[in-house]
C-alpha cells in the first residue's frame, strides 16, 4: 500500500530544525545538537523521512551550506541526493511563496492592498499549483526510494525536473510581485532566491535533469522506462485535473483564500 504522507515523527523532527535555526540562526552548528548528521538515510526509511523534513526547513531559512549533500555524503547525485536536494528546494518554494502573500496583502496601491487584484491572485495562484504539485511528488519520490522501488533513480529525475521547472516559475512570480524591491538585500525574497541558485544548478540544471529522465525513458534501463512513461502520463493528468479544478470548479476567491490560508499554516 502506498504511503506518502511523512509520519507524524518526521514532521515532528522537521519542526525541532526549523526552530532550531530560527533560534541560533542559521549555522550549522544549530543542528548538530538535534544529532542531524547521525542519521542513517541509506539504510534507515524511517530516518530517510526524517531528513527529508530537516531539508525541507533547512531551505526555507535558506541555510548558507549543504545540508542535504553532507547527509548523503560522499555521493550526492543518486536518488538520495536528488531527493534530498529537491526537499530542500521545496522548503525555499514555501518560504518564497509565504513572504509574497504577505508582501501583497500589505502592500497598497490605488487604496487597497495588492492582494485585492485579479491579476496579483492568478499569479500567485498559478505559483501556488505549481508548488504544490512539487510537494506532491517530492512525498511520492520519498516513498519510492523508501521502498527500494527500481524506478527510485526515475521517480527521484522526473522529482527534480519538476522541481526546477515549478523553482522557475515561483521566483519569477514573486519577484514580479515584489518589484525592484524583491532584488534588493534588505529582503529575504531576495537571499532566498539566489541561494537557492546551487540548488537549481548542481548536480544537474534543468537541460541536463531532463536529459537524464528522457534517456531512461527511452529505454536506458529497459524495466524501468515503461514505469517511468506511466509516472509521467499520471503526472501530466493530474495538473491537468488540478488546473480544472481551480479555474473552473471553484471561483477565483475561494481559490484565493484557499492560497491565503495554506501560507498561514
Amino acid at each position: 500500500m502506498m504511503q506518502i504522507e511523512l509520519s507524524d515523527e518526521a514532521r515532528e523532527f522537521g519542526h525541532h530544525v526549523h526552530r532550531a535555526l530560527e533560534a541560533n540562526g542559521e549555522t550549522e552548528g544549530a543542528l548538530d545538537a538535534l544529532g542531524i548528521w547521525d542519521l542513517d538515510v541509506r539504510g534507515d526509511a524511517d530516518e530517510l523521512e526524517a531528513a527529508a523534513a530537516a531539508c525541507r526547513a533547512a531551505g526555507w531559512w535558506a541555510v548558507p551550506y549543504p545540508v542535504a549533500e553532507r547527509l548523503v555524503e560522499p555521493s550526492g547525485d543518486d536518488a538520495v541526493g536528488l531527493v534530498l536536494q529537491s526537499w530542500t528546494l521545496l522548503g525555499m518554494l514555501d518560504r518564497a511563496m509565504a513572504l509574497t502573500v504577505q508582501y501583497v496583502q500589505e502592500r497598497q496601491q490605488f487604496g487597497q492592498p495588492l492582494a485585492g487584484f485579479q491579476g496579483v491572485q492568478f499569479q500567485l495562484t498559478d505559483a501556488e499549483v505549481e508548488r504544490a504539485g512539487v510537494e506532491e511528488l517530492a512525498k511520492y519520490a520519498l516513498w519510492s526510494v523508501q521502498t527500494g522501488r527500481p524506478e527510485a533513480l526515475d521517480d527521484a529525475l522526473a522529482l527534480r525536473l519538476a522541481a526546477l521547472e515549478g523553482a522557475e516559475i515561483v521566483f519569477r512570480v514573486c519577484h514580479q510581485l515584489h518589484g525592484a524591491i524583491g532584488f534588493c538585500d534588505e529582503t529575504t525574497l531576495s537571499w532566498v532566491s539566489r541561494r537557492s541558485q546551487a540548488i537549481r544548478r548542481a548536480p544537474l540544471g534543468l537541460s541536463p535533469t531532463r536529459a537524464a529522465l528522457l534517456r531512461r525513458i527511452d529505454g536506458g534501463t529497459g524495466r524501468g522506462a515503461p514505469v517511468a512513461q506511466q509516472n509521467a502520463k499520471i503526472v501530466l493528468a493530474a495538473q491537468e485535473l488540478m488546473y480544472v479544478e481551480l479555474w473552473h470548479g471553484a471561483s477565483l476567491s475561494l481559490v484565493w483564500t484557499t492560497v491565503i490560508a495554506s501560507r498561514q499554516t
